[in-house]
This record gives structure tokens, sequence and C-alpha cells, in this order.
């Protein structure tokens, strides 16, 4: 039996990260914790790009353009839509999520959904450094592993 497991461990990796200013009380941070987890595991901070959207429905366009360009090894995707009191989230929220999956797949390259979907504000802040810890840096953890462990996978025919 053969196992792959990804390192999350990875200097010398180049990642980009796409941030959503809407909400940007809350994308800073998650930033923040992104940049943070990247360091933490070996990532220089000359191997980060940040690209900055107006919001996380504007995230996979950038993110697939970004992923295609054969420049990084990952993507990280932050935004934070918060419920309102229209169905405005729920669309906004289902194209953030469909858009990123879309583009690692065109790509092959990992590109991590750490967009925050929640009821308040309050819950957006306690995943962005609050009492729930930080996204973000649970969204470099992945971006890195993920890459680590596409390099084990033998790639399609």
């Amino acid at each position: 039996m053969t196992e792959f497991r990804g390192d999350p461990h990875a200097g010398g990796r180049r990642v980009a990260v796409v941030v959503a200013r809407f909400n940007e009380i809350v994308t800073r941070r998650l930033l923040a914790g992104a940049l943070d987890g990247l360091r933490a595991r070996g990532v220089a901070n000359e191997d980060v790009d940040v690209a900055w959207v107006p919001g996380a429905f504007e995230l996979p366009m950038v993110a697939r353009r970004l992923a295609a360009s054969g420049t990084y090894d990952a993507l990280i995707c932050l935004g934070a839509v918060i419920r309102g009191e229209t169905a405005h989230f729920d669309h906004v929220a289902a194209q953030a999520a469909t858009g990123i999956r879309a583009a690692a797949e065109a790509t092959g390259i990992p590109v991590i959904f750490g967009v925050l979907t929640t009821d308040t504000l309050e819950q957006a802040l306690a995943r962005a450094g609050g009492d729930h810890g930080n996204k973000g840096w649970d969204a470099a953890t992945a971006a890195l592993e993920m890459a680590s462990l596409l390099e084990q996978i033998p790639k399609e025919a």
C-alpha cells in the first residue's frame, strides 16, 4: 500500500494570496494569519504575493489568472461573506466557492477556499484571530500541504 501525505513545511515555495476588500476589518486579520502561517512554515516574504480584489465574488477570476501563470505553487483566497437581510449572501458565497474550486481544477494548482461565511460580524471576527483561531492560518497550512501532496501523486496522463 502506498500512502501519500502532504507536508506543510515549505521553504522555497511561491504562494499568492487573493484577499477581498469587502469586510476588510475581517479580511486584514485573515491575511495576517495566513502570512504568519506561511512564515512559520518556512515561506519567505519575497516568495509571497498579495492581490486585493473588491469582494469575494471577484476572488475566483484573479485566483485563476494567478494560478494559470505558472508562478505559484499554491494560492489562498481570503474573504468574509456575512449574512444580511437578503439572499445576496447565498449567491456570493456559492459563486465564490464554485469559482475557486473551478480555478484549482482548471489549473492543477491548489487554490484554497479561505472565505468565511458567517451569520454575524462577531462570528467572522472570532474566526479571524479570535476565540476560534485564525482561518487564514489554517488556509495557509492547507495550501502548503496540498502543494506538497500534489508533487507526490502521479500526474495525469
